[in-house]
């Protein structure tokens, strides 16, 4: 079963960016994430929806 989340660190990762990169995404809604207690975690699905909108262009 594939993951529907990753921490941070994990999408950071997976996207090849750095924290601050990876904060602007956020901050600018192209990358959705969720609360559980005080993680902040990463939807999968918003990381492939992304790359996805950029290979278009």
């Amino acid at each position: 079963m594939e993951p529907i989340t990753v921490t941070i660190e994990g999408a950071k990762a997976l996207l090849g960016v750095g924290t601050t990169k990876l904060y602007e995404l956020i901050n600018a809604e192209e990358i959705q994430t969720v609360k559980l207690g005080r993680r902040t975690l990463v939807r999968v699905d918003s990381i492939r929806s992304l790359v996805n909108r950029l290979a278009q262009k």
